[in-house]
């Protein structure tokens, strides 16, 4: 049910994927107000259940574009080919109807549907496994107020009708169990903890993977590569950023940047755009402050290594000085600390130093595409550079901004941007 965000959309690892309540009050008979004094009723177990499926953003994953929600269908191309998210209404032909509360259990803490099949792990139940029972129960109770749709999706790729390798996938890379509090930090950071390794299973993203796409634990939250589309009709690699403490990843911004971006899509270290679009809309916008600051919190305290790979030389970087002085430094200043009202900073920017520089090379081509539930305070609408720059520009532009104002990354090469293209 979630998406791996975020996501990770492939199989055997390969494994991607498998896959409101509103009480509605008598139009003519308006509710009572509370007497002064008295405690707000309990939400419902239907209740608590939605919003645990909203921070595991069930929606994304399980609802293709003007479809019902959650009828399933999302495509998400792999190395292996092509999965597709599954029915998670209670139609009992096509969806999860004939499923019982200790089915979903099983579903989420080992990956092992109804009737005893295997789920491949782009359905991200090794981060599901860590949700307390009561949370599974309650999404549960929720999942069950749907409306039932009477949908099939279409069939997986060849690869994923196999399902018998995912015992010997789950037996190297697969460690069930609940999340355990630490005792040693506060509960605001636990309770970051649980969302952001649990239901966010933020992982499943922002961790390099192996060459069977299992996460690299040693690795995690380092960074990571998804599909997902640049335009309407191309899918393209998205790189996913280093959420660590590293310098190129979440160093220069505070907690409460980080809160506000991941609650509201703008802060002054970024904006929202591409894959991230559909996290903050259908999942971190609709969740507490607090919890969103739970997460911010956990995430600054995840500690980073210093890149230490090759860094773009002063060689490298000056041919694309003329570039950036004519089309990106009215908006990010020559300093690259950008301004309230022009655009974000790009000095000591994860998407300007990720090791993968595909969303930096994306956002060149083809600018953000912001969602309309979110404003990005006043800063100016980024154009696409597609048909304006050639990928020679774009190549020598991108390494200024990665040699420049103390950022440090490797040098892009050509195929970098026609990979994109």
């Amino acid at each position: 049910m979630l998406r791996f965000q975020a996501a990770f959309r492939s199989l055997l690892a390969c494994a991607l994927l498998s896959p409101c309540l509103v009480v509605a009050q008598d139009a003519q008979t308006p509710a009572a107000p509370a007497a002064v004094g008295e405690p707000a009723p309990m939400p419902t177990a239907a209740e608590r259940g939605k919003y645990l499926a909203d921070a595991g953003n069930c929606l994304s994953c399980h609802t293709q574009a003007g479809a019902v929600p959650f009828s399933g269908g999302v495509a998400f191309e792999t190395p292996f080919g092509k999965i597709y998210s599954t029915n998670i209404t209670p139609d009992t032909a096509t969806g999860i109807g004939r499923w019982t509360a200790d089915d979903l259990r099983r579903a989420m803490h080992q990956g092992i549907g109804a009737g005893g099949m295997r789920i491949f792990p782009a359905f991200p139940y090794t981060s599901f496994t860590k949700v307390t029972d009561a949370d599974v129960a309650d999404i549960y109770a929720y999942l069950r107020t749907l409306k039932p749709v009477r949908y099939t999706p279409p069939a997986n790729g060849l690869l994923f009708r196999m399902r018998w390798p995912l015992m010997f996938w789950n037996a190297l890379f697969f460690e069930e169990g609940r999340y355990k509090p630490n005792p040693t930090q506060s509960t605001e950071w636990n309770r970051g903890a649980y969302l952001v390794e649990g239901l966010g299973h933020c992982s499943a993203c922002h961790t390099p993977r192996n060459r069977l796409m299992a996460e690299q634990a040693a690795r995690a939250y380092e960074g990571g590569a998804i599909q997902d589309k640049v335009e309407k009709s191309k899918t393209r690699r998205w790189s996913a950023v280093n959420l660590t403490s590293a310098k190129h990843g979440l160093a220069s911004w505070s907690v409460a940047d980080l809160t506000r971006y991941l609650h509201t899509g703008y802060s002054t270290r970024a904006g929202t755009f591409g894959p991230m679009n559909e996290v903050i809309v259908n999942s971190l916008k609709k969740l507490k402050t607090e919890d969103v600051r739970a997460m911010a919190v956990y995430l600054k305290s995840l500690p980073g290594r210093e890149y230490s790979g090759e860094t773009v030389s002063a060689e490298q970087a000056k041919p694309g000085e003329s570039v950036y002085e004519d089309r990106c430094e009215k908006c990010h200043s020559s300093s690259g600390r950008g301004g309230i009202f022009s655009g974000p900073p790009l000095a000591g920017s994860a998407i300007v130093q990720a090791e993968d520089p595909a969303s930096l090379v994306n956002i060149i081509l083809y600018g953000p595409e912001t969602p309309k539930d979110v404003t990005l305070g006043a800063w100016e609408t980024m154009p696409s550079y597609a048909d304006v720059l050639s990928d020679e520009q774009i190549v020598a532009v991108a390494n200024y901004m990665r040699g420049s104002w103390g950022n440090r990354a490797r040098p892009l090469t050509k195929t970098d941007v026609t990979e994109q293209r």
